[in-house]
């Protein structure tokens, strides 16, 4: 007889073949069936390796990715919880930008602040749920990094369990380290972001990031709680699948191109694909192609999604896995959303990102526009 998995070293080979159900744990794994997933799990990289790797002996910059990713773990973990623990519903309360705030929202703020401040190489932090920045005036407990975070983006959804996730930049600060920082340290425009990422709360919990040399999938591996590397992320060279994504409801307030654009879409034969999650449209969008819109309107003239938080780290991944990212005509021209100039740490900014086949139309819709008129 075999001893019984609780008996066995931990992670190791034989302990992880009975985890996953073999019947002799310490026959081979190859012999029970579970060559390839073992071996996946052993060889894999994980996030921990990669940010070592990638910050180039910044351990600062180290131990903030490390933060992020725990963030992200306890963030799972009371989401895959919220109905068993009457999570579910709001708080009764309204954030920084006026939106209606659930349990979950409040929980995955103080996640997030906690996470970041205990890290020690943090000096200001931007949350949707907090009015105000956050500055760490301790000189001991503070570092080097502004960070901005959208701790619970689509948590409308969260009460039908549909998939939400986690928005973050990250900036290095340029005032001198001898006095805490100011919020001119953090509203810059995106190009100056160094990190930039999401974790996205569904069927699996993935988290994407890039430190601007590409973008890397990660999935956690709950058994182990790593997350481990899946693949390099790039859009899809021809524009991939024909999906448009964007909120119809919206419609009647929106620009002409934006309108014309759609409509031929319809008229091409793309498919209408809408979440309300910022994280899951748009990871969708990387790894099928297509488009997602959410413009400026009539009455939201600079769009619904917040700069710092939303609109810089989903353009800064998109650019990186070879997609477009752009405004549309916002204030009077068009550009990218990453040289946007935020007036404020909440302020807000079109979105029209994805493949460049379908982002160009539009933006040749507008320039035709200009031109007419």
């Amino acid at each position: 007889s075999h001893p019984p998995a609780i008996f066995l070293e931990k992670n190791s080979p034989a302990a992880m073949a009975a985890a996953m159900g073999a019947e002799h744990p310490l026959t081979a794994p190859e012999a029970v069936g579970f060559g390839g997933i073992l071996k996946n799990r052993l060889d894999a990289m994980t996030l921990t390796q990669f940010v070592v790797e990638s910050t180039a002996g910044d351990q600062q910059l180290a131990l903030l990715m490390n933060a992020v990713q725990h963030a992200c773990k306890v963030c799972a973990n009371a989401i895959k919880k919220a109905g068993t623990c009457d999570l579910y519903g709001l708080a009764d309360v309204q954030n920084a930008t006026g939106d209606d705030v659930k349990k979950l929202d409040i929980i995955a703020n103080t996640i997030w602040v906690d996470c970041m401040m205990n890290s020690g190489v943090c000096c200001l932090l931007v949350s949707e749920e907090e009015e105000e920045p956050i500055v760490i005036d301790d000189a001991h407990k503070r570092g080097p990094f502004c960070v901005a975070f959208d701790p619970l983006d689509g948590s409308s959804n969260i009460d039908c369990n549909v998939s939400v996730g986690s928005i973050f930049s990250v900036y290095r600060r340029r005032s001198g380290a001898e006095k805490p920082c100011t919020v001119d340290d953090i509203l810059r425009p995106g190009t100056d972001v160094i990190v930039a990422g999401y974790c996205m709360y569904g069927a699996a919990t993935e988290l994407v990031i890039t430190f601007g040399s590409g973008v890397q999938r990660f999935a956690l591996d709950p058994a182990l709680g790593e997350f481990l590397f899946v693949s390099d992320t790039k859009m899809p060279v021809d524009g991939g699948k024909k999906i448009f994504s964007c909120n119809e409801g919206n419609s009647l307030h929106w620009d002409a191109p934006i309108l014309q654009f759609v409509e031929a879409c319809k008229d091409d034969g793309y498919s209408a694909r809408y979440v309300g999650s910022m994280v899951s449209d748009v990871h969708r969008t990387l790894l099928y192609g297509g488009i997602f819109i959410y413009p400026a309107d009539k009455k939201s003239k600079k769009g619904k999604l917040r700069v710092l938080y939303e609109g810089y780290p989903m353009a800064m991944i998109t650019e990186q896995a070879g997609g477009n990212a752009s405004t549309g005509m916002f204030l009077g021209k068009i550009g990218r959303i990453l040289e946007v100039k935020p007036e404020h740490i909440h302020d807000r900014c079109p979105i029209i990102m994805g493949a460049e086949r379908d982002v160009k139309q539009i933006l040749a819709l507008y320039e035709n526009q200009t031109k007419a008129s």
